[in-house]
């Protein structure tokens, strides 16, 4: 056994970074409250910062607060293989999700500066900004912006729910960083994640080879109709946005449930003006919707405009759903996913291939560098709640999966086989993919 195979992280010394920065933002039933760009995602981000630059990696941050940590490589003309996810959380939110993928790449480098290995390509964790989307919307803002789904100006505008913005959140806690959000070249990223749930615990695997992940819309709902008197307006003379939302949500789970492998949610919901007996005048919620297929979300939102104006004119009511946020389904990169599969399989793993149900940075990086995903169950497949629990072995195990599959995919570019695009991007040529699948 080479080398190379022959490197293992420190799993105690990852549990503890876990546990250490879970005390930032940490909340009394176990979990943490760290929203992005609040002094706890402040201190977070500085704990990070001090982390990397010991081990002499060069710290950058962006325009919108994207931070990557680079550890050089022998090879100063290939773009850097990158690691990473988020360290903001839900407001209820748990120790693993998004965290164990920065700690675990930060464990990696740990591991490769404790035995001096240099590896061909520069290695380059990332904490990408805004990953949740719970306090500013949409989602996964900051690798949307490096990827270029997103214009810096529009992240900035972004309001959380007490009209601050994005832009003068990141300014009050000082990371805002100098670099223009996508200058810095991506060769490959490989970012390991809690499974968020059930089926990888259930079915005893303890890795989940992610292929790709699935499609996700968001909508804004409002529906309005006409305040009045709870006491003195009869039934048939009503107006009632609330009822009328009503029947909108069962229509959202109906139409949700007769489509396979969809999913459907109503997360928030407001009325005005909110009075014990007044008839609501108007209501405004939100729809998340999921599935693996283009087509098949193309169909549940017509469905879901033709229901909407069905109940629109049953009750006399006005109704708009407006699409916010769309990112369809990525499929991720065969190379990357070999050398998961290799690295699985070399480190003796149970492991299953799988669909993510939930959103990641990795796919909007999937649409400028090669890139896939690992997965860890988590108990019960509990997520964005502050029970969420991932085991020891089973983080220890996802993060040797990453160290292994990040040094595959590097230990290519030691070949002559390696071609470089002119993005500068590492890709397997013909006959080196298909040797290696």
């Amino acid at each position: 056994m080479n080398r190379m195979n022959n490197l293992a992280v420190n799993a105690d010394r990852l549990w503890s970074d876990l546990m250490e920065t879970a005390q930032i933002g940490g909340t009394q039933k176990g979990g943490i409250r760290r929203l992005t760009l609040s002094d706890e995602d402040r201190q977070v981000r500085d704990w990070f910062r001090a982390q990397c630059e010991t081990l002499g990696c060069t710290v950058e941050v962006d325009e919108v607060g994207n931070m990557f940590a680079t550890r050089p490589g022998r090879r100063g003309d290939l773009p850097p293989i990158a690691m990473g996810s988020h360290l903001d959380t839900q407001p209820t939110g748990g120790k693993f999700d998004g965290v164990l993928g920065v700690l675990a790449g930060l464990e990696c480098l740990r591991t490769l500066h404790d035995a001096a290995y240099q590896t061909n390509a520069p290695l380059m964790l990332v904490n990408w900004t805004n990953e949740e989307g719970s306090r500013f919307a949409p989602a996964m803002l900051g690798s949307g912006v490096h990827a270029g789904v997103f214009d810096p100006a529009f992240a900035d505008t972004r309001e959380d729910s007490e009209h601050n913005t994005f832009g003068s959140a990141l300014d009050s806690i000082g990371y805002r960083g100098p670099l223009k959000a996508g200058s810095l070249s991506i060769g490959a990223m490989f970012e390991l994640h809690i499974e968020q749930g059930p089926i990888l615990e259930a079915e005893g695997d303890t890795i989940g080879i992610v292929k790709g992940v699935q499609g996700m819309r968001w909508y804004d709902v409002e529906i309005t109709g006409r305040e009045s008197h709870a006491g003195s307006t009869p039934m048939h003379l009503r107006r009632d946005a609330l009822t009328s939302s009503a029947e909108f949500i069962c229509a959202i789970d109906r139409i949700a449930r007769e489509m396979k492998d969809a999913v459907a949610t109503v997360g928030t919901i407001a009325t005005h003006p909110n009075s014990r007996n007044v008839i609501p005048g108007r209501t405004v919620l939100s729809i998340d919707l999921r599935h693996p297929d283009k087509g098949s979300l193309d169909s549940i939102e017509a469905q879901l405009d033709a229901a909407l104006a069905d109940i629109a004119r049953a009750h006399g009511v006005t109704a708009t759903m407006v699409r916010i946020w769309d990112s369809p389904p990525v499929p991720f990169a065969e190379t990357c996913l070999q050398s998961i599969r290799q690295a699985a399989r070399q480190c003796g793993y149970r492991s299953r291939e799988m669909i993510s149900g939930a959103g990641h940075d990795a796919a909007y990086i999937a649409r400028v560098a090669p890139t896939a995903m690992i997965f860890v169950p988590c108990a019960g497949g509990l997520s964005h709640n502050e029970e969420e629990d991932a085991s020891f072995e089973d983080c220890k195990a996802g993060a040797q999966v990453l160290l292994q599959a990040v040094l595959d995919y590097d230990r290519r570019f030691g070949d002559p086989g390696i071609e470089t695009t002119e993005a500068g991007t590492g890709r397997l040529n013909d006959k080196q993919a298909a040797s290696s699948s």
